[in-house]
């Protein structure tokens, strides 16, 4: 984390406005069963509430990805099948939003200058996927495993857990 705070501070003692050329991704799950996932909603008691809640082990959901900067959000994105059938996220099926719906969206905006974050899941860290993100965005990808490595447990860099 250290690391990265040094890199940023140095970025921005270049750039003054470093923070705006970052372009921050992110999916999110929607469960269609009325299911609410509260893992950043923390309650802090001096007493246990002892409150527990069923949940069904495979729920119907909803995953939706997009992508925010300072200039706009590109998407939102649900992954489907062929069928408009809702489905789980994949390498193969993050690549292709990336090749089909992502890239082409970029082609809309000016955005030679920007920065493109994700997180460490192992689609997106998936070696294919890296590379593929590297021909977009050369030096300029924050990521596990890529040329500036994303620092896990970061939330305050995922704004779109906050959004989505």
């Amino acid at each position: 984390m250290r690391r990265f705070v040094e890199w940023a501070q140095n970025e921005i003692a270049v750039v003054p406005d470093f923070h705006k050329q970052f372009l921050f991704s992110d999916e999110a799950h929607f469960w269609l069963n009325g299911y609410v996932n509260k893992q950043n909603c923390h309650i802090w008691s001096e007493a246990n509430p002892r409150v527990y809640v069923e949940t069904p082990l495979h729920p119907k959901k909803l995953t939706v990805w997009c992508a925010l900067w300072a200039g706009g959000i590109i998407g939102s994105y649900f992954f489907k099948n062929d069928e408009s059938h809702n489905v789980t996220v994949y390498g193969d099926r993050y690549r292709t939003m990336i090749t089909n719906f992502f890239i082409p969206e970029l082609n809309n905006h000016d955005v030679q200058e920007l920065w493109f974050q994700q997180e460490g899941a192992t689609c997106h860290t998936a070696r294919t996927t890296i590379d593929l993100l590297k021909d977009t965005f050369g030096d300029r990808l924050i990521s596990r495993f890529g040329p500036v490595n994303w620092p896990p447990r970061s939330c305050d860099l995922t704004p779109l857990d906050y959004f989505l």
